[in-house]
């Protein structure tokens, strides 16, 4: 077990990439603090974790509530010593070009894609710092890495959740913490939903999948969790401030496709 006795706050855990990565970190041995919006989420997450024989506690968290994001931390840090691994993974999809997205829409982007993150890290830091180091791992996504046609709010705050995992890799690097960014790319989950309806629906969100993906094919939430454990463990401990693009090769075609 590569993650044997560590612990793992995991945000948005309740279902989709947040749920099956905190299921393969509880299976390489990991405690996991499964937190998300609605608690029947994070309840179910940690009883498929704890029926599989792993370590998980649920706790209900609103990622938009900076003092509810700290108190988890302490909590965690209380009950357990420490935080090794935080995931901070929860996000919002807004719809919306320039002319479609309001400000208050770009804010709302803002707080939850950047904001959130912030105040997650900055209260791991401490903990991290005593325990001589820890792993951070921000989820961004591919459509932080190139642009893409409407969606401005939701490209510009993953774009910045790149910088910031630079940036943070840059300044936590000497305290032994690594700090990196999550970026998949078509996943078949329901947070795509926002972006399918700005298309005009399902058939045509998959048209988009097989004329821009190079694999013809959404991913699936079990290939982007080994990524995840690739990043959180000790088998990328020579990694920080990279941004880990898995997207079957999108990138490669951006927003010139025929969509």
């Amino acid at each position: 077990m590569i993650l044997k006795d560590r612990v793992a706050v995991v945000s948005a855990a309740g279902s989709g990439i947040g749920r099956a990565g905190a299921e393969i970190m509880a299976r390489e041995g990991a405690i996991v603090v499964v937190t998300d919006l609605d608690a029947k989420r994070a309840e179910d997450t940690a009883a498929r974790i704890v029926a599989a024989g792993g370590r998980a506690e649920a706790r209900v968290l609103d990622v938009g509530d900076d003092t509810a994001v700290q108190a988890v931390v302490e909590d965690t840090v209380a009950a357990h010593g420490k935080v090794d691994i935080l995931h901070s993974h929860a996000g919002v999809q807004i719809e919306g070009g320039i002319e479609e997205l309001s400000a208050d829409g770009l804010d709302c982007s803002h707080h939850l894609n950047v904001h959130a993150h912030f105040v997650a890290v900055k209260s791991v830091v401490e903990p991290m710092k005593r325990a001589g180091g820890g792993v951070v791992l921000l989820t961004a996504s591919n459509a932080g890495v190139f642009p893409d046609y409407g969606m401005i709010g939701y490209i510009t705050t993953k774009a910045a959740t790149v910088m910031m995992a630079e940036q943070l890799a840059l300044d936590l690097g000497k305290y032994g913490i690594r700090v990196n960014a999550l970026c998949p790319g078509w996943i078949d989950t329901a947070f795509n939903e926002p972006y399918m309806r700005q298309l005009g629906g399902r058939e045509a969100l998959e048209r988009v999948v097989a004329s821009r993906v190079p694999l013809c094919r959404f991913g699936t939430v079990e290939e982007i969790a080994e990524a995840i454990l690739f990043l959180v463990s000790d088998r990328s401990s020579y990694v920080t401030g990279h941004a880990l693009v898995i997207d079957g090769g999108e990138r490669l075609v951006g927003a010139g496709a025929e969509s």
